[in-house]
């Protein structure tokens, strides 16, 4: 895959303004940042419902309203974001697009079947967080020993290799300042052993806690596109981020004559 994938992370009901939105039955708001995302260039819109409530039918409804609004707004394809297998078998009973991304399975038996049974049956692609039963290991190792009883399980139920996007997970550089490496580590270890498959991360985790955020999304986003990245879940409003994935593919010898950057640059999406 030449071509950086961007995961619009917008609509997730960790975020304030969305939880507002949601209470408020803001139909508007939800509409214009699905729309504002595939507008700035994301692949995916990424909706996630996740919101704490004691009834997991809350969660369902939400999930159903949220898509439904995404897709009026934008023909984009959408990465149904959920850990509950009933929300994600919802979802796609009310999906209209052809491409999906489903977030996401882990190592752990029941979600992997539970999860992984619902991606080979709608031939979406799935996202595999690199995390079994007792949690994300702290080493890039034993991160790939949970990657490879995910591929083995998922493969065997008809799941195509290219259609698996692991995510060896990003921890906050302020909790621990050997994340950034083994995050790193774990992408090129992936790419080498599966090199058929796809690498995702979610950007903003690294930078968590800590000042000037976007300056560290930006020099890691750089980092891991070289360890291997394929797609990268992020907020696509943030013009000069978007702008450094051209940058990178273009120094990184994926964008033939330089093409995508120069047009990049005439469209004012290449800022300094």
């Amino acid at each position: 895959m030449s071509h950086m994938l961007v995961i619009g992370e917008k609509i997730n009901a960790s975020n304030s303004s969305v939880i507002e939105a949601i209470d408020k039955k803001d139909e508007g708001f939800i509409k214009n940042l699905a729309k504002a995302q595939a507008d700035a260039g994301a692949d995916f819109i990424d909706v996630n419902a996740g919101i704490d409530c004691s009834n997991p039918q809350d969660e369902i409804d939400t999930m159903e309203w949220l898509m439904e609004l995404a897709q009026t707004a934008t023909d984009k394809p959408l990465s149904i974001d959920s850990d509950d297998a009933d929300v994600i078998e919802t979802a796609l009973s009310k999906y209209r697009g052809e491409s999906l991304i489903i977030n996401s399975v882990t190592a752990e038996p029941e979600r992997l079947e539970s999860i992984g049974s619902l991606a080979a049956k709608s031939r979406s692609w799935v996202v595999a967080l690199a995390m079994g039963t007792d949690g994300i290991p702290e080493r890039a190792e034993h991160r790939l020993a949970l990657c490879d009883v995910i591929m083995t399980r998922l493969t065997k139920m008809g799941i195509e290799a290219d259609k698996i996007l692991f995510d060896p997970l990003v921890l906050p550089i302020a909790v621990d300042h050997r994340q950034a490496q083994v995050t790193l580590n774990t992408i090129e270890k992936i790419k080498l052993h599966y090199p058929t498959s796809k690498t995702v991360i979610g950007l903003s985790n690294i930078s968590y806690g800590m000042p000037h955020r976007k300056l560290i999304n930006r020099s890691f986003l750089t980092m891991a596109i070289y360890a291997g990245l394929n797609a990268v879940i992020m907020d696509p409003l943030d013009v000069k981020t978007m702008g450094i994935i051209k940058v990178t593919n273009m120094l990184m010898g994926r964008d033939p004559l330089c093409r995508e950057y120069l047009r990049s640059d005439r469209r004012g999406n290449i800022i300094d």
